[in-house]
């Protein structure tokens, strides 16, 4: 049983994993299972180019940003599972009690944070009622979302990046991640608000 499953190893699902990860010495989540599908072949960032992202040199693609993300989780955070090559089919269940199908695999978990991108190819069975059009997107590239307060879609489940109605911008999609994982945090802290800070103090 995982206490929380990320699905997308793009910008918002790798940025809630170091987040999540970075936690890993606090009292309430040195007993927490934490999981990622860290599935990139469909981010947009394959073909992507930055020069106005804080924090990442000029000329930086995208490419080696999906494969840095991949090497820095498992490096600095290696208690994270990485789940790769598998693509989530189906989610079934309620909190805290979910059902995660593949197309090789089943897996149990308290909590699922969904981060795969708004291309109207969405098509997870479970999550489909709470598909509409994006509301920052031009309507003539279809772009879809999930329908979600605070990026929260139901109890347990959680939305980020593009998918939760934010615009295409890396910073953005970033954030989102990590405003969800210090949401997750809060909620394993009894609801006392909390986030994960390193320090050189």
């Amino acid at each position: 049983m995982f206490d929380v499953l990320i699905i997308g190893g793009g910008v918002s699902g790798m940025s809630c994993a170091l987040v999540l990860g970075s936690a890993k010495n606090k009292s309430f989540v040195s007993d927490k299972k934490i999981g990622i599908f860290s599935h990139q072949k469909s981010s947009s960032l394959q073909d992507a180019l930055f020069n106005n992202a804080y924090g990442i040199a000029p000329g930086k693609l995208g490419s080696e940003l999906l494969s840095e993300s991949i090497e820095h989780l498992n490096e600095v955070y290696p208690h994270i599972t990485q789940i790769e090559n598998e693509k989530v089919l189906r989610i079934e269940g309620e909190a805290p009690n979910f059902v995660i199908t593949t197309n090789k695999n089943s897996y149990k978990t308290k909590a699922v944070v969904v981060g795969i991108g708004s291309a109207n190819t969405f098509a997870i069975e479970g999550l489909m009622q709470y598909v509409i059009p994006h509301q920052k997107a031009l309507p003539e590239k279809q772009r879809i979302q999930l329908q979600n307060n605070d990026h929260k879609v139901a109890e347990g489940i959680y939305v980020i990046g593009t998918l939760a109605g934010w615009r295409s911008q890396l910073a953005i999609a970033a954030g989102s991640g990590a405003a969800v994982a210090t949401d997750i945090l809060t909620l394993w802290n009894n609801g006392t608000q909390t986030h994960a800070h390193d320090s050189t103090r």
